[in-house]
C-alpha cells in the first residue's frame, strides 16, 4: 500500500473516484521518452480527449517531487513534453523507489502506472502496446532473459490494461506463453487473432476474444468477482485506416531485430533503438500507427471504464 503522502490525486480524478464515475489512467512514458516535442504533447492531448469524449476521465499519471501524480494539469503534461533530454527518469516498479526518493520528474511505464492506477483505486488503464520478452531471452546458447516487468506486474496488480498487443518487436508468442503461465487473462476485442501493434492481425489467434466493450465488461466483472488478484490484458487492434500492412510491419520489425543484434545494442537501450529503426524503415508509418493506436486504445479504454461503472 503506498502511503499517502507518496500519492498526489488530482482534484478532477479523486472527485470522479468518490462519486463512483469512470476514470482512466495514461502513462507518461510515450511523452518524455516515446516521441519528439510537440508531437509528444499532442498526442498525450489527444489520448486523453480521446479518454474524455467516451465519457470517463483521464488520468495521466508521473512523477515529481517525491511523489506520484495521479492526474496531471496542462502545466505538468507541458513541462514533461519540453523537459531537456535525459532529465526525466523512465520508472519501472524496479526503479520506482530510487525515483521518488530522488526528487524531479520521472516518467512512468506500464508497470509503474498499473501501481499507481491501483493505488488510486483506478480500475482500467491503457497505453499503446505493452512490454515482455525480448528475442533471444530463452533458450539459445546465450539467453539475455531480457522480460519487461510489464508482464510481472499483469500478474500481481488488479488492474484492466488496453493495449493495441504486445509491441511488435518482441517474441509475442513466448509472451503470451508468458501471460498464460503466470495467470492472466489475455482478450482480443473484435477479431479472433491477437492484434499486431502496427498491423491489425499478428498471425496468432488471441487466447480469449470478445465482440464488443460490453461482453468485454462483463468479462472483467466475471474475473474480479473470482478475485483472482491479477489485471486482465485488453488488446484490440489498429484502426484500418492507420494499419500498416501486415507484411510490411513484420518485415520492417524483423530487419531492426536483425540490426540489433548485429550492432549488439540490448538492455534498456534497445527497445527505442528498435522503435526508432522501425520508424527509419518504414518512413515515418510506423510512427503514424503509432500516435493512432494510442488514440484509439484511450477511446476503448474510456469505453470500458463507462460500462463498468454502470
Amino acid at each position: 500500500m503506498i502511503h499517502p503522502d507518496r500519492l498526489a490525486i488530482a482534484p478532477e480524478v479523486a472527485d470522479a473516484l468518490r462519486a463512483g464515475r469512470p476514470v482512466v489512467a495514461l502513462e507518461s512514458t510515450l511523452i518524455s521518452h516515446g516521441l519528439p516535442y510537440p508531437e509528444n504533447l499532442e498526442v498525450a492531448a489527444a489520448a486523453e480527449l480521446a479518454v474524455r469524449a467516451s465519457g470517463a476521465v483521464p488520468a495521466t499519471i508521473a512523477l515529481n517531487d517525491g511523489r506520484l501524480l495521479v492526474g496531471l494539469s496542462a502545466d505538468d503534461l507541458g513541462a514533461l513534453a519540453t523537459a531537456p533530454h535525459g532529465s526525466v527518469r523512465k520508472v519501472a516498479r524496479p526503479s520506482l523507489a530510487a525515483a521518488i526518493a530522488a526528487g524531479g520528474w520521472g516518467a512512468t511505464t506500464v508497470s509503474a502506472t498499473m501501481i499507481a492506477a491501483n493505488a488510486a483505486g483506478i480500475r482500467v488503464f491503457a497505453t499503446g502496446g505493452i512490454g515482455g520478452v525480448h528475442r533471444g531471452a530463452i533458450g539459445g546458447d546465450h539467453p539475455t532473459f531480457d522480460i519487461s516487468a510489464d508482464l510481472e506486474e499483469l500478474a500481481r496488480t488488479p488492474v484492466v490494461v488496453v493495449c493495441a498487443g504486445p509491441k511488435a518487436i518482441l517474441d509475442v508468442p513466448a509472451t503470451l506463453e508468458y501471460l498464460e503461465t503466470r495467470g492472466v487473462p489475455v482478450v482480443a476485442v473484435g477479431t479472433e487473432e491477437l492484434p499486431g501493434f502496427y498491423a491489425r492481425g499478428s498471425g496468432l489467434r488471441a487466447p480469449l476474444s470478445v465482440p464488443d466493450v460490453a461482453d468485454l465488461a462483463d468479462l472483467v466483472r466475471a474475473h474480479d468477482a473470482l478475485g483472482l488478484g491479477s489485471g486482465v490484458l485488453v488488446c484490440t487492434p489498429i484502426p484500418e485506416a492507420d494499419a500498416l500492412p501486415d507484411d510490411v510491419a513484420r518485415d520492417a520489425v524483423a530487419q531492426a531485430n536483425r540490426e540489433a543484434e548485429h550492432t549488439g545494442v540490448s538492455g534498456p537501450e534497445l527497445t527505442p533503438w528498435l522503435l526508432s529503426r522501425i520508424a527509419s524503415i518504414t518512413d515515418g508509418a510506423s510512427v503514424a500507427a503509432n500516435t493512432a493506436l494510442i488514440v484509439n486504445n484511450a477511446r476503448v479504454a474510456g469505453e470500458l471504464a463507462v460500462a463498468l461503472a454502470r
